[in-house]
C-alpha cells in the first residue's frame, strides 16, 4: 500500500470521526492505529510497535516537534505570569474605557494580528493572551474569537513578507529568487487575501452564518463556550488577578519584550549575527522551532525580574506560574502530538510520494484550468495530513518545474494556488497544528472552533476557486478586484438567506446595553 491512495485514508478516517462524534483523542488516535495497520499489513503485534516507535515516539524525539512544544509551555508560563501580575487585568479595565462594542473588540484584535504576522504558533498565542479579556468583556463567543485568530495566522503570514511562511516557501523554490518570487505572487494568494477581506466585512457589518450563529447568540446571554466541553473553563487560567500595583504597561511591555526576543532569535538562527545572511535571508533560513522557544525562555526570564523589581509578584508566584501555564496548554500539547504522529504515520504508507507521482503525471493535462486544479489539490492534501508546508513543499517545486512551459505571470498564478489551497486546507483541517494553537490561543474547545469556522473558510474557498479559473483565462491582476466584489457579493446573499438584518441586535450585536 505504500504511495497509493491508501495512504491518505488513515487522516481522512480521523478527521471524519473528529466531525461526527465531537471526541478529537479518540478519532486521531483510531486514524493512527489504521495508518500503523496498513502499514504492517494488519499484523498486531507489529502495528502496535509501529504505533509507538514510527508513531508516537518519532514525534516526541524529533526537535522540531519537541521545539514547538517547549514554545507552548513557555508561552503557557508567560501568560500565567502575565495574569498573576495583574498585568491583563489592568489591560482589560484600561480597554473597558476604550472599547466600547463588539465592532471595537474584534477590529482591535484584528489591528494586533497585523502587527504580529511573524508567524502563526507566536500570533494564535499571543494575540490570544492580550485580547481574551477584552473579547470576553464584549460577549464574544470563544468559537468566534479562536476564527478571528485562526483566519490572521496563517493567511497573514502568508502574505507578509518577513515572516517564518516566507522563509519556508522561498528556501523551497530552485532556479528562481524565491523571495522574489513570494512577493510577486501575493496579488494573486486570492484565498489568504479574501479571508483578510472576510474578516474586514463580518466585523463591519456584524453579520455570522452557520453554527458561528448559535455560538454568538448564546455568548449575549452569558454563555461563551454553547456546548458542555470547556476544557479551559474551569483550570483557573480565564482569571486574572486583581493587583492595585498593575499597570497596562505591565502588560504591553512584556509583549514587546516577547516580541522582540522571538524576532532576534529567529534571525539569530537563520545567521544574520554571524554575518552569513542578511535580515530577509536570515529569515529564509531560520528554525521556527529553535528560534521561538530562545526567544520566549530569554523573554520570560527577563520579565520574571521586571516583574520582581516592579513587585507585582513574588518569586513564588512566578515559579508557580510555570506549571501553572503548563496545565493550561495540556490539551493542545495533547491534539499536537496525536497530530504529529498522525503525520508521521501518513509518511510511513508514502503519502508525499503518491502525491508527488499523480501531480507530476497529470499537471499538463488541464490548460487555463491548471491554478484552480492545484488549488484543489493543495486544498485535499493539506486538508488530509493537516500541513500546509508539507502540501507547499511537495507542489511548489512541480509546479516551478513548469516553468520552462509556462508564461511568467501563469507560472505566479499556479504557485500562488499553490500556496493559497495550502492555507485552505491547514485552516479547515482538525489535525492542523495552526487551528490548534488557535484553539489554544482563544482557550475554546477545538471542535467548536473547527465546526464553525468550516463554513467561513469554505464560502472563502468556493470564491477563491472561481477567482482562480478566472485568472486562468485572462492571465491578469484583474481577477483580483473580482474575487473581491464576488466575495462581497456572496457575503450580501448570505445574509439575506439567513435573514440578517443590519439593526437585528442579536445577529448584529455591536453594542454592550443589551
Amino acid at each position: 500500500m505504500f504511495g497509493t491512495a491508501w495512504s491518505l485514508l488513515p487522516p481522512l478516517v480521523a478527521i471524519i470521526l473528529a466531525l461526527i462524534t465531537k471526541e478529537v483523542y479518540s478519532s486521531l488516535f483510531i486514524g493512527i492505529l489504521l495508518g500503523a495497520c496498513l502499514a504492517t499489513s494488519f499484523h498486531p503485534i507489529a502495528a502496535l510497535e509501529s504505533t509507538l516507535n514510527d508513531g508516537f515516539f518519532a514525534a516526541l524525539s524529533d526537535t522540531w516537534n519537541i521545539g514547538i512544544i517547549m514554545f507552548l509551555v513557555l508561552l503557557g508560563a508567560f501568560v500565567a505570569l502575565l495574569n498573576k501580575s495583574g498585568g491583563s487585568h489592568a489591560y482589560g479595565e484600561w480597554a473597558k474605557k476604550r472599547i466600547h462594542s463588539k465592532r471595537g473588540a474584534l477590529a482591535s484584535t484584528f489591528v494586533l494580528s497585523l502587527l504580529l504576522g511573524i508567524d502563526d504558533y507566536f500570533h494564535c498565542l499571543t494575540v490570544g493572551s492580550v485580547m481574551l479579556p477584552v473579547n470576553d468583556g464584549h460577549h464574544i463567543s470563544r468559537a468566534r474569537f479562536a476564527y478571528q485568530i485562526d483566519a490572521t495566522a496563517a493567511p497573514l503570514c502568508m502574505i507578509f513578507p518577513i515572516s517564518s511562511w516566507a522563509a519556508a516557501v522561498s528556501g523551497m523554490v530552485e532556479g528562481y529568487n524565491g523571495m522574489e518570487l513570494f512577493v510577486k505572487a501575493i496579488p494573486y494568494n486570492f484565498y489568504s487575501l479574501l479571508t483578510l477581506l472576510m474578516i474586514l466585512y463580518l466585523i463591519m457589518t456584524g453579520l455570522e452564518y452557520g453554527p458561528m450563529k448559535k455560538h454568538e447568540m448564546n455568548a449575549l446571554k452569558g454563555d461563551l463556550y454553547t456546548t458542555p466541553e470547556r476544557p479551559y473553563a474551569s483550570d483557573g487560567a480565564d482569571e486574572n488577578t486583581v493587583n492595585e500595583r498593575a499597570r497596562v504597561s505591565d502588560l504591553v511591555l512584556p509583549i514587546v519584550i516577547l516580541f522582540v526576543c522571538c524576532v532576534c532569535f529567529l534571525i539569530y538562527t537563520g545567521g544574520f549575527f554571524s554575518g552569513e545572511n542578511g535580515f530577509i535571508g536570515a529569515f529564509a533560513n531560520s528554525d521556527a522551532s529553535v528560534g521561538l522557544a530562545m526567544g520566549s525562555l530569554v523573554a520570560l526570564i527577563i520579565v520574571v525580574f521586571y516583574y520582581l523589581i516592579r513587585r507585582v509578584v513574588t518569586f513564588r508566584e512566578a515559579m508557580e506560574c510555570i506549571p501553572a501555564g503548563f496545565k493550561a496548554m495540556v490539551p493542545a500539547i495533547l491534539i499536537l502530538i496525536f497530530a504529529l504522529t498522525l503525520k508521521n504515520m501518513t509518511g510511513l504508507l508514502g503519502s508525499t510520494e503518491f502525491v508527488t507521482g499523480f501531480v507530476s503525471s497529470n499537471i499538463d493535462k488541464f490548460g487555463f484550468v491548471l491554478p484552480v486544479v492545484l488549488f484543489a489539490l493543495a486544498v485535499f492534501i493539506s486538508f488530509s495530513t493537516g500541513t500546509s508546508w508539507g502540501t507547499f513543499g511537495i507542489l511548489i517545486p512541480i509546479a516551478v518545474s513548469l516553468g520552462s512551459v509556462l508564461d511568467e505571470k501563469m507560472l505566479l498564478i499556479c504557485v500562488s494556488a499553490c500556496l493559497a489551497g495550502s492555507v485552505c486546507g491547514d485552516h479547515c483541517s482538525p489535525i492542523s497544528d495552526t487551528t490548534i494553537m488557535a484553539s489554544a490561543g482563544a482557550k475554546c474547545y477545538h471542535i467548536n472552533h473547527v465546526s464553525t469556522q468550516l463554513p467561513y473558510a469554505l464560502t472563502v474557498a468556493a470564491v477563491s476557486a472561481v477567482t482562480y479559473l478566472i485568472a486562468g483565462l485572462t492571465e491578469s491582476i484583474v481577477s483580483l478586484p473580482i474575487g473581491v466584489v464576488l466575495m462581497i457579493a456572496t457575503l450580501i446573499v448570505i445574509g439575506k438567506v439567513t435573514g440578517f438584518k443590519k439593526d437585528d441586535s442579536v445577529l448584529n450585536p455591536l453594542t454592550d446595553e443589551e
